[in-house]
């Protein structure tokens, strides 16, 4: 067990190591690792099917289909000219483009809200004639600290929510005390001088000129139906785990069909078909397994324990949970870290004999904002790097870590100090 566990350490590492030095075979590199995990037996074949979060992987594929049709009606070029009528310069927009990514976020999975928004920003920078690598990575950072903010918004929210039998209010209001909802808002706030620093040299003024015509409303309405209708099945309990990814991929087959009804043209099938991101989703699957392998390994396990190991000091105990999740959620995915800590958590509590909320707060802070270090941390990352590379523009680790390291630590130091003064 023990030389599984070191091998599944090491693979892993040099999975990381060969995605940052080789960035276009992402895909390759983290589904070549996956096999090879399975040939070795550090993830047994049994458990590939649940490794796999198909929800994730649907809901991507649907929203994608969905918004390129909305792309394709010109509608994000008539929200871009509304936006740049209400703007002063460049960084304003982009300041304004992350808000309103961050207001969706708390109520929509991060990956959806990214492939709603981020069409809408690369409208804004087609229009203007600048790069649009800024304005993405910025949405993408804000939707992750947004997701922490309700029950609905992220699936470690939703996770938190089941484990602590949290309902929607709770979020906001709890045993007296004011909900994560607000240290996540007060992390929002801290991220716009944060921003306006960031993006200072954008100053070009904002013209939008004459405002674009929408050849057609029918991909709009669908968009704002897929919002409702996630927000609304947000609030069914015990729903199937798959269920958003089935509705997105429902409107999506439902676009393709009102498509051709309208126009009679297979090409617009067949665009939308090959435009889906395919390096993205296999990225992801590649990520789902490694992650399932090292979990099965009791790696993510043992750094639990290393971090709950800290003693009766609660202070010490919150802080370390804090930002060893910032660490972790930056190169792992949050989901199985958040699901493994949560027990270990309860149980510390109880040793201790303290409420667990400080730490489940300081849990999922940690754990959801984490992921803006890196462009491989969080999924609604990973979606904006792959909408941008399509476009031609690659992003490395320094760029992205240029706006996410910042973003990050002002997010988590706001909400790390905010929850221990309420909550310890």
């Amino acid at each position: 067990m023990f030389t599984l566990k070191f091998l599944s350490i090491v693979l892993f590492v040099i999975m990381y190591i060969l995605m940052i030095m080789k960035a276009d075979y992402r895909p390759w590199i983290a589904l070549g690792t996956a096999v090879v995990f399975m040939v070795l037996r550090i993830l047994p074949l049994s458990a590939v099917p649940a490794a796999i979060n198909w929800n994730v992987l649907l809901m991507i594929t649907g929203t994608m289909v969905v918004v390129d049709f909305f792309i394709a009606s010109r509608m994000p070029n008539r929200i871009a000219d509304v936006l740049l009528e209400k703007s002063k310069n460049v960084m304003w927009v982009t300041i304004c483009m992350s808000l309103f990514a961050g207001v969706i976020s708390a109520f929509i999975d991060n990956v959806a809200t990214v492939l709603m928004v981020a069409p809408v920003g690369l409208a804004v920078c087609e229009k203007l004639e600048i790069n649009p690598v800024s304005m993405l990575i910025a949405i993408a950072v804000s939707s992750n600290l947004q997701g922490a903010a309700t029950l609905v918004g992220d699936t470690t929210s939703i996770m938190l929510g089941a484990y602590a039998g949290m309902d929607f209010m709770d979020f906001f209001w709890m045993n007296g005390r004011p909900g994560i909802f607000w240290a996540v808002e007060l992390g929002a706030v801290m991220t716009v001088p944060i921003m306006m620093y960031l993006f200072r040299d954008q100053t070009q003024s904002v013209d939008s000129g004459d405002r674009t015509e929408v050849s057609n409303y029918i991909p709009t309405i669908l968009l704002c139906g897929l919002v409702l209708t996630l927000i609304c099945v947000s609030f069914i309990p015990e729903k199937p785990d798959v269920t958003n990814g089935l509705i997105c991929m429902l409107i999506g087959v439902l676009a393709i069909v009102l498509d051709y009804l309208k126009y009679r043209d297979a090409e617009h099938i067949k665009r939308v078909i090959l435009n889906i991101d395919y390096q993205t989703l296999l990225l992801l699957l590649g990520l789902f397994l490694v992650i399932q392998g090292i979990t099965e390994a009791g790696v993510i396990d043992d750094a639990a324990r290393l971090i709950a190991g800290s003693g009766s000091n609660i202070f010490l105990l919150y802080t370390i949970i804090v930002w060893a999740s910032v660490i972790f959620s930056a190169f792992i995915d949050n989901i199985p870290y958040v699901a493994t800590m949560l027990p270990v958590i309860t149980r510390v509590a109880m040793v201790l004999g303290i409420q667990p909320y400080l730490l489940y707060f300081g849990l999922l802070t940690g754990a959801t904002l984490g992921g803006n270090l890196t462009p491989i941390g969080a999924s609604a990352n990973i979606t904006a790097v792959g909408m941008l590379k399509k476009m031609g523009y690659d992003v490395s680790f320094k760029d992205f870590m240029r706006i996410g390291i910042p973003f990050t630590l002002a997010a988590v130091m706001s909400g790390y100090v905010f929850i221990w003064i309420f909550w310890h």
